[in-house]
């Protein structure tokens, strides 16, 4: 990709896609309202040039929220797509807590905790969901280091929680 910037795409027709919002359209996501806590904090606090983002789960636009255990009942596909929509959910709530996703300098760390059974081995799998939207979205910013674990339960029994930190430019 000689003479483009390290986050910017071309597309198939040859246009550069820079801003996230654009990557966004061009992947068909319209951002929902950012989801409201379900208990006593905040989505997000900004502290310096730092974002961090309370765990979001895979609730849809009109508050449905996916439940299960991956690995009985919900396969890692489904799984995959559940952690895909609390990214989507994660930058509903970056958006609104910075007005603007290009003041977004790097996606620092992700924590991705998988509701699953005892047996279930393939978290990092599930988890990616997420991953592969932010790079998606932000490029190389979006490239993050990662924790993806298991948990017995999670609130509402969601099959997904994921959290993040991010850095803002200055």
């Amino acid at each position: 990709m000689t003479g483009v910037c390290v986050n910017q795409f071309p597309t198939a027709a040859g246009k550069v896609e820079n801003s996230p919002y654009e990557r966004l359209a061009a992947l068909g996501i319209a951002l929902p309202p950012p989801p409201p806590p379900i208990a006593n904090f905040v989505t997000h606090v900004i502290e310096g040039n730092m974002l961090y983002l309370s765990g979001q789960g895979p609730r849809e636009a009109d508050g449905f929220m996916h439940a299960g255990k991956v690995g009985a009942g919900v396969i890692v596909e489904e799984a995959y797509g559940h952690a895909r929509l609390t990214g989507i959910n994660l930058l509903a709530v970056m958006h609104d807590a910075l007005g603007d996703l290009t003041r977004v300098k790097r996606v620092v760390k992700l924590l991705g905790m998988v509701n699953a059974v005892p047996e279930f081995e393939d978290h990092p799998s599930v988890i990616n969901g997420c991953s592969d939207l932010l790079i998606a979205v932000f490029g190389t910013a979006g490239e993050h280091a990662r924790s993806a674990v298991g948990f017995g339960s999670l609130p509402g029994n969601i099959t997904v929680e994921i959290e993040a930190i991010v850095a803002l430019h200055g």
